[in-house]
Order: C-alpha cells, then structure tokens, then sequence
C-alpha cells in the first residue's frame, strides 16, 4: 500500500514539473501562423461577364439568319485568398479567382486594404500574379520546395473561407503526384499534393505550409466523393514559383511545345492499327522540325510516360506538358507496336499542343486551333473555338469543309460558347435527338451558319 501510495505521489509531482516546465510551451503551429499570417491575404475580385440569351425558341431559324442575340452583363464578385512573396507585393494566387476581374483588392492580416494590380495568370496551371503598391515595407512568407516533400508531414492551410479571413486548419500531406479532373472538363491538374487539412471555398489561392512556415503549395481544389468528406489538393510551390518569376522577369510564361498530334486510343484504333497498349496518348502525326521529330517520336508511337509519370490519355499528356517551359528536358517512354523506348526530349516553344477531340459529333472530327492557324488564317491570338480537321463520309452536315472554325453551337435557340476541344465535347455531345442545332462559324473570316434537325 505504501508502494502505491510512493508511486501514486510521485506521479503527481512529476506532472506538476511538466506543467512548470512546459508553461510557455507553444505548440509548433501557432509559431508556423504568427511567421506567415501576416503575409496571406483576402482577396475580393469584382468583374462581369457576358452569356447570351434567346427566350424564344419558336424564332430560332430567324435569329440564326439574323444578328447574334445581343450579350447580357452579369456582375460578379469572386472571393479567395493569395500570399505576398515579395517585398516588392508581388502575390501568388489561383487564376480562377481573379478570372475577368476588372477589380481586384486584396486585405492584408492587419487588416490593410489595397487595390492590387494584374501582373499575368494562366487558366491552365490556375495560377496568377497580383501585385500591391505602397511606399510600406510588405511582410513576406518564404517559398519553399516542394520536391522534397514527404507523406505524412505536417502541413498547415491558412485562407478565407466563405469570406472568413485567416481560418487555419491543420493536418498532413495524404499523397503526392495526384491527378484532378477541372471542374469544367477542360483537362487535368496534375501532380497535385492531397492534404486532409480542411480546404473550404475561399481557401483557393491560400498557403500550405510546412511546419517551417514555408510555402509548399498554392490550395486550389475540394474534391467531395460523399457527404462530409473533403480531399483538399493544392498545386506543388515548385511550380507556382517557376510561373510566377517567369511573368515578373519576362512578362510571360513561355509554354513547353513538343510539336505533335495526339488523341485517345479507342478499341476500334487500337485493333486497326494493332497498337499493343489501351492507355496513353496516341501519336497521330509529328510535325517537322519539332522537339517531338528531334527526339524521334513517330507517327503510331504512343506515349506512356512522362518523367516517370504515367500518361492515360490524351488531356493527361497536354496537362503534364503545360506544367514543362520551353527549353527544359524530359524523359518520354512511347510505347512503338509493343516495344517500349526512353527518349530524351529537349522542349521547344511557341507553339501549342493539338488535341484531336475523342470522337466525332455529327460527322466532324475537330481540334484546337494552333499559332499556325492564327497566321494564316489572320485570327485574333484570342480567338476561341475549335478547327475542323475532317468531315467524315456519314456526315448530315453540308458545307463543312476542313479547316473552317467553329465557335459557337446553338441547341433549341440556346447559345453556348465553344473554346476549345472540351467545350465542343461536352456541348455537342449533350444534344438530345430532335433538336434543332446551328453550328456559328467562320471561314476566311467570314461569317456563316450551318443549320440542321439532329434525328
């Protein structure tokens, strides 16, 4: 009894030294957002936008003939978060939160207000430039790198979700080299950290930081498989970084090119052509004198991977290329009528990837439209749509020819925007049987309507 009661007194005195000793013990998160709080800021971007209206579809033939419904402004205001970097109030952010902002001003952790400056984003990456100007010295968070990441680490989210500043949240790097599928189908985020650290509407933009309180990603994406569960992902700081300096010092972003044609395989391509794989991006064509013709890809290879990184399908390979500059190296696995072979590949730049659409709608194969197109076709370099690469032999269209551009479908008197291979997959392969659609064109710039019934 005496034995218990010895240990038993022991014990108590042991945690009262503990709580003594430990008396101004902080934990090691609160140090991670007194270093870098500051430096996170709120962002409210205010714009509009213009969508087109036809509310009678019994007109539908005789707008078509006529002038394009006239756009109708919706304002907006978009809400997200950003850090400084730079002493000079450079800021990171996600691009969809300042996308066609006309107004953009940021609120710094004391409270602060400031109109911030467009510098250059990319919708691609999800990535822009702000920058702030003011005669005070602007507190900073350092960058850090995330190459050297490790599962399992502990990570911190600091943002503004649903417009409540510098919320912190806390947990651990899940995965790394994830691959997200954009809300809009557009194409993929690619080599993404996962954290289980709660990542809310408003966060796009914020921080992650290590427990160093430094920068390691930008938080860009909540995935919800079910109810109550939120996979949170932003985009590695190795990346932002690299686009970030690129708009400051050269005032763009020099894209990587590799200078191929490229789509899915589909099972009736794989068993005509006798391709000996079911995933990758498949090689229609290489262009002369491209990175891709240097190397020594070929018509028929297809790619696996890239710097070890597996390539499923066509918008993984574009995803991966976009986040490469021009002038960097990579290491390309194609697989060649069953034979796999490493190649070496020197980027190079200006032009852009073309991407075939999956499949043809209505008889019509289409694909991006290129620098080339824009040359000699005399397009504006913001021309959206897409090119008719080939009509095909059971069309119901006619006067389509290779070449001409499409941008814009019209459904039962609805106007939807086509600006790029995406768009035209998901629109036209949402038109229901007997509805009446029109293709808005251009050929030569000049503009035409091609109308039919779809049975």
């Amino acid at each position: 009894m005496k034995k218990v009661l010895v240990i038993l007194s022991l014990l108590v005195l042991s945690i009262n030294i503990f709580a003594i000793v430990n008396e101004g013990y902080q934990s090691p998160i609160v140090n991670v957002v007194k270093a870098s709080s500051e430096a996170i800021v709120s962002i409210e971007a205010k714009g509009k936008t213009e969508s087109y209206s036809d509310p009678y579809i019994e007109d539908f033939f005789k707008k078509f003939f006529g002038e394009i419904p006239p756009t109708q402004q919706r304002e907006f205001t978009s809400l997200g978060t950003g850090f400084i970097f730079d002493e000079k109030g450079y800021i990171i952010t996600n691009y969809h939160v300042v996308e066609n902002a006309t107004n953009i001003n940021v609120t710094l952790g004391n409270d602060k207000v400031y109109e911030a400056k467009y510098i250059g984003g990319d919708k691609d990456l999800d990535l822009a430039v702000l920058k702030v100007n003011t005669d005070s010295k602007l507190p900073i968070v350092e960058l850090g790198d995330s190459s050297e990441l490790e599962i399992g680490g502990t990570v911190v989210a600091i943002g503004n979700p649903l417009g409540l500043s510098h919320t912190v949240t806390t947990g651990v790097i899940s995965a790394l080299n994830r691959k997200v599928q954009k809300p809009d189908g557009s194409g993929y985020y690619v080599d993404l950290i996962q954290t289980d650290a709660a990542i809310n509407p408003g966060n796009s933009g914020g921080p992650l930081l290590n427990i160093h309180a430094q920068v390691i990603g930008v938080n860009t994406i909540i995935v919800n498989p079910n109810q109550g569960v939120n996979l949170g992902f932003a985009i590695p700081i190795n990346l932002a970084k690299k686009f970030a300096y690129s708009i400051i010092d050269d005032g763009k972003y020099e894209r990587a090119y590799l200078g191929v044609y490229f789509g899915d395989i589909t099972e009736e391509l794989r068993k005509s052509l006798g391709l000996k794989v079911d995933e990758g991006a498949y090689i229609s064509d290489v262009i002369d004198n491209s990175a891709a013709s240097d190397a020594g890809i070929k018509a028929d290879d297809v790619i696996v991977k890239i710097d070890n990184k597996k390539i499923s399908n066509a918008e993984e390979l574009r995803s991966i290329i976009r986040t490469y500059t021009a002038g960097e190296k990579i290491e390309v696995i194609i697989n060649r009528f069953g034979k796999e072979i490493k190649l070496n590949v020197l980027l190079g730049s200006s032009e852009k990837e073309v991407v075939l659409a999956k499949k043809d709608y209505f008889g019509l194969i289409v694909r991006e439209i290129t620098p080339k197109d824009v040359e000699e076709k005399s397009l504006s370099k913001n021309t959206n749509g897409v090119i008719v690469e080939e009509v095909t032999n059971n069309s119901p269209i006619f006067g389509i020819t290779k070449g001409d551009l499409i941008n814009q479908i019209a459904i039962n008197g609805t106007y939807h925007d086509i600006k790029n291979v995406s768009d035209w997959e998901k629109i036209a392969s949402s038109v229901e049987k007997n509805s009446y659609v029109a293709l808005i064109m251009y050929r030569d710039n000049i503009r035409f309507v091609v109308k039919f019934f779809y049975r």
